[in-house]
């Protein structure tokens, strides 16, 4: 069975790896943003660091906030530099894919031990007025 965008997510992938082999655990976040969208953009990928998401409420723009990274405007990364995963983090990446025509999110921590998680959120299922 075929993955959604399987082929960039694992490009993604290995790049987070890559920087987090360089670079291991103990950086803030912005560390490990700044050096994931280098390494994505040196893949020849489009990326685009907080780009500004804007949330809306029966059509009334009722806040927003800013992805990490966005690649190739298909897949939102959410970065974190935490001990482990835990429920919030993916409840926040699933909530960010609620808010965009985007259907694939990364999470990846670049913590004491490096991994990830794959979210999805289909436009079928998003209601948009």
């Amino acid at each position: 069975m075929k993955l959604l965008h399987q082929e960039l997510t694992e490009v993604i992938i290995k790049t987070f790896y890559e920087v987090y082999n360089e670079l291991g655990y103990g950086f803030l976040e912005r560390v490990y943003q700044n050096s994931l969208y280098l390494e994505l953009k040196n893949k020849g990928l489009n990326v685009e660091a907080q780009k500004k998401i804007i949330v809306y409420y029966k059509g009334i723009k009722v806040g927003e906030y800013y992805a990490d990274l966005v690649v190739e405007d298909l897949i939102i990364l959410e970065l974190k530099a935490a001990d482990c995963i835990v429920a919030e983090f993916e409840n926040q990446i699933l909530n960010y894919l609620r808010g965009t025509d985007c259907e694939v999110g990364l999470l990846l921590n670049f913590g004491t031990k490096p991994e990830f998680r794959r979210k999805i959120f289909e436009n079928i299922k998003k209601v948009r007025i």
